[in-house]
């Protein structure tokens, strides 16, 4: 299952996900929330390590699975440009990245988790429109990935 909550600057989207995931307290009503569930936020949050380890989150290495994740979230000649590639280290005491780099990052970690519920907060306002559209399709279509998938966005970014 697949849905969008799409309304206007300020409506409440971005609080949804959180009520979701219990970590905003709700005024009444209950969410029942069963399986493991991947978290992207509106802003990227990195560790401080290599672009490798941000994506694995603790997880064990699989080199096809990740190099189609890879792929998949258009970071290939983004990681050719960096001298150590993917041990590149990013966060406090490594380079720089774009937003849009860090949020390509922040998807392809919860696409590496394999859980049941994917909770997207407008997840592809720091990038550029046709990469976004990419990432979009290919998350929908990812092999037997994605089991239920919630994204947030504005109504601008659904145009």
């Amino acid at each position: 299952m697949k849905v969008a909550i799409c309304g206007i600057v300020g409506s409440g989207k971005s609080s949804l996900l959180p009520c979701i995931l219990g970590e905003i307290p709700k005024r009444g009503g209950t969410v029942r929330v069963s399986g493991s569930k991947a978290y992207v936020p509106q802003t990227a949050w990195i560790l401080s390590g290599n672009i490798r380890d941000n994506i694995l989150f603790g997880n064990p290495y699989d080199k096809e699975k990740y190099e189609t994740i890879i792929q998949a979230c258009v970071l290939t000649k983004d990681l050719d440009l960096f001298a150590n590639g993917d041990l590149t280290e990013i966060g406090e005491w490594g380079i720089n990245m774009s937003g849009g780099q860090k949020q390509r990052i922040q998807i392809a970690r919860s696409m590496y988790e394999d859980s049941d519920i994917y909770l997207f907060d407008d997840p592809f306002s720091a990038v550029d429109a046709p990469t976004g559209s990419h990432i979009f399709k290919v998350c929908l279509v990812f092999p037997k990935k994605i089991k239920t998938m919630l994204n947030s966005c504005t109504v601008n970014s659904m145009l």
